[in-house]
């Protein structure tokens, strides 16, 4: 039924390893086939391509579907429906920030600070003319097909380039002077595809499926024992997604505590569990959660 185009380069494995875990689980014969398939009766064709052109290709028709990042919706201005945003990127769960640097010894300190005429390399020249027209600053916005950091300062004067930790950018010398943009990966679709009841319905359901592997990424299920006079005490430092599910054991053994925590949290959280009495304390893993 859905045409589904994904993206190839930097968010390519993390794509793959986002759909194994909302089991649509993508084959292909190569890792440098374009072409692949998903064991799915909603997915009829797959291809991996680059994320630049995939906003286009989306809002053209060629496909019904496809994940790209919002910088480059915003660069190539295509005209697609953004169903949501899924919070994963190359080395983090952080968004990407599209960001103007300069050289780390550059009197430049603000976006206005950059004179008439300033040489701006970038892989984003459209986003970037805007951001800098809206800030009336009039430069030579000049288009990079890669390495823009190294164009500072003899090639161009400021370059507009993502990071997510901002560490390469430092180790080539620059300083960020302002963010453009921040930028998720989107799942997009053709308008015309996303008001058809029955594909809508379909985007709809893949949707569940890649948010809730997602959203279960960062939790994880406790389940554990505590006599009835602990009960209290252990159910007050216990965090829930709603409320504990709380069940009287057989016998007078006291209660089953079981509930969705922060794994973030999980390290301290066990410690204090044992320390208000609680006993068999089992740490599970989640695949999904929907809410």
């Amino acid at each position: 039924m859905l045409r589904i185009v994904l993206p190839k380069g930097s968010l390519e494995r993390q794509t793959f390893e986002l759909f194994a875990d909302a089991d649509l689980a993508i084959r292909r014969s190569s890792e440098v086939d374009y072409r692949a398939t998903i064991d799915d009766p909603r997915v009829a064709d797959v291809r991996i391509l680059r994320p630049q052109e995939i906003p286009v290709y989306v809002a053209d028709g060629l496909f019904d579907l496809g994940i790209t990042g919002r910088d480059w919706i915003e660069e190539t201005g295509a005209e697609v429906h953004s169903l949501g945003v899924l919070s994963y990127n190359k080395a983090t769960a952080d968004p990407i920030r599209v960001v103007l640097a300069v050289d780390a010894a550059s009197r430049i300190d603000r976006v206005e600070d950059l004179p008439s005429g300033a040489r701006v390399a970038t892989e984003y020249p459209r986003l970037t003319e805007r951001f800098l027209l809206a800030h009336e600053v009039h430069a030579d916005v000049r288009l990079s097909y890669g390495a823009t950091e190294a164009k500072v300062p003899e090639i161009a004067d400021a370059v507009v380039e993502i990071t997510e930790t901002g560490r390469a950018l430092r180790a080539a010398g620059l300083r960020i002077v302002a963010t453009v943009l921040e930028s998720y990966p989107e799942l997009i679709a053709n308008p015309a595809a996303a008001a058809d009841p029955a594909k809508a319905h379909a985007m709809g359901q893949l949707l569940t499926l890649l948010q809730g592997a997602l959203t279960a990424r960062s939790q994880v299920l406790v389940k554990l024992n505590v006599a009835e006079g602990d009960l209290e005490r252990v159910i007050a430092v216990l965090p829930s997604m709603k409320a504990p599910t709380v069940s009287k054991l057989f016998g007078n053994g006291g209660f089953a505590i079981e509930t969705v925590v922060p794994k973030s949290a999980i390290n301290v959280l066990i410690p204090e569990l044992k320390d208000r009495g609680a006993s068999d304390v089992l740490e599970l893993p989640l695949s999904k959660i929907v809410p």
